[in-house]
Formats: structure tokens, sequence, C-alpha cells
């Protein structure tokens, strides 16, 4: 039964107030009872991998199944084994040193606890690996959720609200449909802590909902992640290991590729290993391995980009033999547009789909003071076997994360946290750093039974100066 159908404020209020009230039943659960959540939600994901799997592809028109298993099921499924094998040491409380001139005998500790309930806004380009995997964290942090998914994701939003309760109770887990008014009245709930997932422009206003009841929020964004490819670097490739996350989901990913940099001279030989490569990975338009755009108007959004591209004196070169898109099944072929002008719309947004521009530069400081003079990336991907190189960019430019010689894998590994900067988001999450992103980090001071602060008290004298100079000197 979807909840939210009726009376999206009332439900969701009486799904907060019930896990609320378990919170408080039980503030700080036991190693066990979070390794048994994670074993249950690693259970769900095995026992429906192909429901889950045909419910995407419904949301999408077509999904490659093998990009769902590898994008979605692998992460949510290894990124348990993950939190389980570190979990215990998470949860022990870390000892912190004391100021021995200040306080003779007393500890100080750190404990990990619960935050309570932790709602999660879910996008549609990865909506199971975006749902299961902050799930994971928060359950293995303690944690009750509430988990809101896009409207773009009524297949999986269905399947999941149908069957979820059989593995977690209301009171610990429940999800939400979109049905058009769900996202306004859950971003408003007073939540102990708020993940969201989207775009810039819906972040902001996710952001001042919260606000209003002082939410912390956690935001992943998006924006124009660059690969650099340097002049050292053997340009076949990074044309395959650009294109290979470039056309994942047909480039429907936040941390894809959005442009990339050659040094000068290079780019007709990166447009025809570029064609040779996308003819042999996706020989056909209609090959069940290349995904479908997820809506009608991303669809028409991305058409209209290349368009605004071609009035402006750019080439816009399609990769495959054949139509260049099929308005029937929304797929569109890999395309690669050279010379689009900086105040184009391919330039100027994150693009999100199959599309890919490339610019040349004659010095890497070009590139650096491109990508500084716009919002920083969620990602940016620099090429080259020089390791001076390759620190200075790190250096130079501003991003939420790294993949060096490769684009993407940093978001996949599980012991490396995951998150924006600036316009890209903020906070954290995946390892440590995601199971402290959903804990409070609670500082506790053990004093002794005999308080060196007795003699500090008033009324002051000589004794206290002298043990002030002491303890200043």
């Amino acid at each position: 039964m979807n909840h939210a159908q009726s009376s999206p404020n009332s439900a969701l209020n009486q799904a907060l107030t019930r896990q609320r009230n378990a919170y408080f039943a039980n503030p700080v659960p036991l190693f066990g009872e979070r390794k048994a959540d994670l074993l249950t939600l690693k259970r769900f994901i095995r026992e429906h991998q192909e429901a889950l799997c045909d419910a995407i592809s419904a949301d999408y028109g077509h999904r490659s199944r093998h990009e769902t298993l590898l994008a979605e099921v692998y992460p949510a499924v290894s990124g348990i084994d993950h939190i389980l094998g570190h979990l215990r040491g998470w949860m022990r409380p870390q000892r912190r040193s004391v100021d021995w001139r200040s306080f003779f005998g007393a500890s100080n500790r750190v404990m990990a606890q619960p935050l309570g309930v932790v709602g999660v806004i879910v996008p549609w380009n990865f909506p199971l690996n975006l749902s299961l995997v902050p799930l994971s964290y928060i359950f293995a942090a303690g944690n009750r959720a509430m988990v809101k998914m896009s409207e773009n994701s009524r297949h999986l939003a269905a399947y999941l609200i149908t069957h979820m309760p059989a593995y977690f109770p209301p009171e610990k887990l429940q999800f939400f449909d979109e049905t058009g008014a769900v996202g306004i009245a859950f971003s408003k709930l007073k939540f102990d802590h708020l993940l969201f997932t989207g775009s810039g422009q819906t972040g902001k206003a996710v952001m001042a909902a919260a606000a209003q009841n002082l939410c912390p929020v956690t935001l992943e964004l998006g924006g124009k992640a660059p690969a650099i490819v340097c002049d050292d670097f053997p340009l076949k490739t990074a044309v395959e290991r650009i294109l290979f996350v470039k056309l994942l989901n047909a480039g429907q990913i936040c941390t894809s590729v959005d442009h990339a940099w050659l040094p000068a001279g290079k780019v007709d030989a990166f447009v025809d290993l570029a064609r040779s490569l996308a003819a042999t990975r996706y020989p056909r338009l209609d090959s069940p391995d290349y995904t479908s755009i997820i809506d009608q108007r991303a669809f028409e959004r991305l058409l209209a980009a290349l368009d605004d591209a071609r009035s402006r004196g750019a080439r816009v070169l399609c990769l495959l033999d054949g139509p260049a898109f099929d308005a029937a099944t929304r797929k569109i072929a890999p395309h690669i547009v050279l010379d689009a002008p900086p105040d184009s719309v391919l330039m100027q947004r994150e693009i999100f789909g199959p599309i890919l521009p490339l610019r040349t530069y004659s010095a890497l400081d070009e590139v650096i003071s491109s990508i500084n003079s716009g919002p920083r990336p969620l990602a940016v991907y620099p090429f080259s076997y020089q390791n001076d190189t390759v620190q200075y960019l790190i250096d130079h430019v501003m991003s939420g994360g790294v993949s060096v010689n490769d684009a993407l894998f940093h978001v996949g590994q599980h012991d490396l946290p995951f998150g924006g900067v600036g316009d890209s988001g903020m906070g954290h999450y995946h390892g440590h750093e995601g199971f402290e992103t959903f804990s409070k980090m609670r500082p506790v001071f053990y004093q002794t039974r005999l308080s060196s602060m007795r003699f500090l008290w008033p009324p002051y004298g000589k004794f206290a100066e002298g043990v002030l100079k002491f303890l200043i000197r």
C-alpha cells in the first residue's frame, strides 16, 4: 500500500512519529541488531534481484540489465560486506587524551551514537544504489529511515513499497512514492538528518525547507565534471576509459565525464578512436546494452542542446552509423561535439546524457583557469602518468572527488568518502565518514572522584593565582 496517496502530510507525520517513538524506546541498538539489519537488507537485494532490474528497466523504458547489476546491485551488496567487516570497530568508543595540567586522572571518550530518524530523497538515475547504499550506513549507525523515491521511479517505488515490509517493519524503514506533493512535505519534516541526491536547483529548495527545522543535510548534487587528458597519457586508453563512463547509463550519472580536455592536435585521433570503440560496444542504437533516456522531457532537452550547438557553429558528430536517435525508445546515439561556444547550452549546463564536448588546451593552466572560473565540480579526472602533473591538478582544481587515470571509480571505493563541495554538494557518505555522517560523534568527559578544579574555586587567592600561572606558563 502506498501510504502517501490520500494525505501525504498526515501519512508522513504518522510515519515519522512511529519511527521517532521506536527510536526513543531503543536509542542505541547493539552490534547484533545492526548486523541483522544489514544482513536483512542484503537478503532482500539477493532475493529480489531480477525483479528490481525489471522494475528499473520499466521506469527507463529500457535499462540495460547488466548496468543495473554492475552499478546498483553490486555496490549495494559489496558495500554491506565492507560495513560488516568494520562496524564493530566503528562503534567502539574512541579514547581521547586529556590535558594533564588541567584534569589529573580524568578521561575523554567520543561515542558514535544514533541520530534517530534519517530522511533520504532518492533520484531516478540510480534509484536502487542511491536508496540502499545510504540505508546500509544509516542502519550501521543504528538509525531508522524514511525514503522518498523519484516520480520517474514509479515501478521501482511500487515494488519497494509492496515487498520491503516483509523484511523491515515501518518503525524501522518505510518507502514513499512521489505523487506530486510528497517531495515538498517530505523535505519539511523534522528529521534528525536529511540526505538529498539530485539537481542543485532542487537541492537549494530542500536545504531551505530543512533549515526551518535546523535539520542537518547532506547534499549530493552534480556539475560539469571534466576529464583532463595530458600529453603523456596513451590516447587509446583514455578514449576507452572515458567512453565507458560517458556511455554507462547513457551518460545519466552525476559523476560522469561531462566534457574532456585534450592537448591541441589530438582531437581528430580521439574522434577516430571513439567512433571505432562506440561501434564495437554498441553496434546498433537498439542494442540491449544501451540505455534509454529517462523521460520525454530529458530526451527533448538533449536534442535541443545538440541543435543549439549546431546553430552556433559547433561540429556535432554521431559516433554510430544509422539514426542519431529513436523517439519511440528515447535512445540517443553517442555524440561528440567540437568547437561548442562557451555560451552554448552544452557548455553552460550539466549535460547528463551521451554527449561529449571536446575542448583543447596548450598549457594546463588554461584548463585550471577555465574550471576554476565555474562552479566546483563533483569530480575531476586527470589522465597522466606524471605524478607531479597529477598532483598539480589535484592541488589547483578543487572538486568533490578525484579518479586518476580513469573516471567515476572513486565513487565505488567503499573505504573512501563520497561527496561534493560548493555547488556540487556538501557532506559525505560511504566509508567510515558515512557511518559518522549518520551518527552523533558525542564527546563525553569523565571526571575523577577528586576534581582538580577544586584548586580554582572562588574565592580566588594567591594559591589560585599560582596554579593559573603554572597552567598558562
